[in-house]
């Protein structure tokens, strides 16, 4: 049974006021979601609505990044070799592809490695020092790490002692064991006041360009062009669309595709069937499960080979190579769901728990994550999906609900676990079969001393309550300004009330549900993703929803989203 929502109607606060110039421009309704987001005053309303580069912070106030400004162009004067170690998720490859772009501009020779998840494991690793040394073309003296190292206190030492400098650019928490000994260290999350706390590691990357450029300009490389990588890892990472991340993933989507962007991005959106321009649903929906399926489904190597290639047909192979992987990995998961569900509904003591834990040696591990997503939504839990080998050692995910960090989680069970780490909202472990009761136990202990029972209960904070005549084509045109949507800048939520259904709604493909609704004399198109197997209310409704806007043939569409429905109590 799906979690239940409590609906909360969030009272206006704050002016409605930005000015004669946009409160003419812009609906009320816009104006009233604004406000809600914190934003006062025309100056500000000006940066929200139409962010600029010119815009953008200085990068050197990023601790660490002076010194890794300085120790890369010391390589790039004396020729040295460096390795660039990143991580096998969209934000490493895609952070791994930018770091890449940047030493060819400055004519740092280097190669990439992407550690395999079942091979190397997550982050650096010695194993994984050691295979991506292997492949360097001579001995590097500097490796940078991306999107992983900041916890790596034994692997910096021992790259040390073989003479290899290291630099990490990361945006994950700190591990219980202190900082690396690295020549420098940028990751904004070590600091103690830094308002870039923010940024995933492509960010970071940008960054880092950012410094390099400013220092030594070079007029054949345009960092601009880049920016549609770091949308794609911003969005794809779930990191907060916040003050520069918000900025650069808006000018970066509209790069997705482009004629002159990244062949292999272009490759992606022409096999997805993506109708341009990109929206941070795209992203999260087409482009990022497919870069994220090479990881999951066989070898991350392909999708970094795919956003580095200039070449189309090589580019046309391994997107279609990575299409397969997809459907290979949405059967898995399909699959996993199904056997996960069913111990659920067997184990009354497993559905009552605050958490959910659950492992076997039967699920793929590059696969957990997501069905870790998908019942920490249906049941608004922090849930952990494991995968066991045949020596009973367990590689799982977690994905936590707000208010519940799983990096305190995992420090306050390590008595049952080999190894944990991340961030609070989604996080990796290691850990022995045999302890997977005692986790479950000890993280359902935490959930219930640390957390306020009103935080385990799932509720909608709409923003408006609307009629379906206010929603409008014409409306979309503002509305579009508030994008990108995502963690920190959500989609509203809208309520209207007394809908009826026009007809019987259809089923489609992926138990969604298809309606066409009115209320009085006015029709609008809606979908219900994943509710094929809900029990509707009587109508009328009562509905909660999002909206989206789509184009076809150079002409713009809206359609309801739905949330939740409920009987009309008046």
């Amino acid at each position: 049974m799906r979690a239940k929502f409590h609906w909360v109607v969030r009272p206006m606060n704050g002016s409605v006021d930005f000015g004669a110039k946009l409160n003419e421009e812009l609906p009320l309704l816009i104006r009233k979601l604004m406000a809600q987001r914190g934003i006062c005053g025309q100056e500000m309303a000006e940066r929200y609505l139409r962010p600029r580069l010119a815009d953008l912070g200085d990068p050197y106030v990023m601790q660490g990044m002076e010194a890794a400004v300085e120790r890369l162009f010391e390589a790039a004067d004396h020729g040295e070799y460096v390795c660039i170690y990143g991580d096998y998720d969209v934000d490493g490859v895609s952070a791994v592809t930018l770091l890449h772009e940047v030493l060819c501009a400055y004519g740092i020779a280097h190669s990439c490695f992407v550690p395999t998840r079942t091979r190397e494991g997550y982050g650096l690793s010695h194993r994984g020092i050691d295979n991506a040394l292997n492949r360097c073309e001579r001995r590097p003296t500097l490796l940078i790490t991306v999107d992983c190292g900041t916890s790596s206190v034994e692997e910096v030492d021992e790259l040390g002692r073989m003479g290899v400098d290291v630099i990490i650019l990361d945006h994950h928490e700190g591990g219980v064991h202190g900082r690396p000994r690295a020549r420098a260290i940028v990751n904004a999350k070590l600091e103690e006041h830094s308002e870039l706390t923010y940024l995933c590691s492509a960010g970071v990357v940008f960054k880092l360009a950012h410094a390099l450029m400013k220092r030594r300009r070079l007029t054949d490389f345009d960092l601009r062009k880049y920016l549609d990588m770091v949308a794609v890892a911003t969005v794809a990472d779930i990191v907060p669309l916040v003050q520069e991340n918000r900025l650069l993933t808006r000018i970066g989507l509209r790069r997705v595709g482009d004629a002159d962007g990244n062949v292999g991005l272009r490759t992606l959106v022409e096999i997805s069937e993506l109708k341009l321009p990109a929206n941070a649903s795209h992203i999260s929906f087409r482009i990022g499960p497919r870069l994220n399926a090479a990881g999951r489904m066989g070898s991350p190597q392909e999708a970094l080979e795919l956003l580095t290639t200039k070449d189309e047909q090589r580019a046309r192979t391994l997107a279609s190579c990575l299409e397969e992987r997809n459907r290979l990995r949405q059967a898995e998961e399909e699959r996993i769901r199904n056997e996960a569900m069913q111990m659920l509904e067997e184990n009354p003591a497993l559905r009552e728990s605050p958490v959910i834990v659950l492992g076997s040696r039967n699920w793929h591990p590059g696969v957990v994550g997501i069905v870790a997503s998908v019942f920490m939504r249906r049941y608004y839990k922090p849930t952990f999906i494991i995968s066991f080998d045949e020596q009973g050692n367990g590689k799982g995910s977690g994905r936590s609900i707000p208010g519940i960090s799983l990096v305190d989680a995992l420090h306050a069970c390590a008595d049952c676990i080999v190894a944990g780490g991340g961030h609070d909202m989604a996080a990796g472990l290691e850990l022995r079969e045999d302890q997977l009761d005692a986790f479950r136990n000890a993280l359902a202990d935490y959930v219930l001393k640390n957390v306020e029972p009103r935080a385990l209960e799932p509720s909608l904070d709409i923003d408006a309550e609307v009629s379906l005549n206010e929603i409008s084509v014409e409306l979309m045109e503002s509305y579009a300004l508030l994008e990108p949507f995502g963690n920190s800048n959500p989609q509203p939520l809208f309520l209207s009330r007394r809908v009826m259904p026009s007809c019987a709604p259809r089923r489609v493909t992926g138990n969604h549900l298809r309606f066409s609704l009115h209320q009085g004399n006015d029709e609008r198109e809606a979908v219900f993703f994943n509710a094929g197997d809900l029990t509707l209310p009587d109508p009328p409704w009562d509905i909660v929803f999002n909206l989206e806007r789509s184009f076809w043939r150079g002409r713009s569409s809206l359609s309801i989203v739905l949330r939740d429905m409920r009987s009309s109590q008046q």
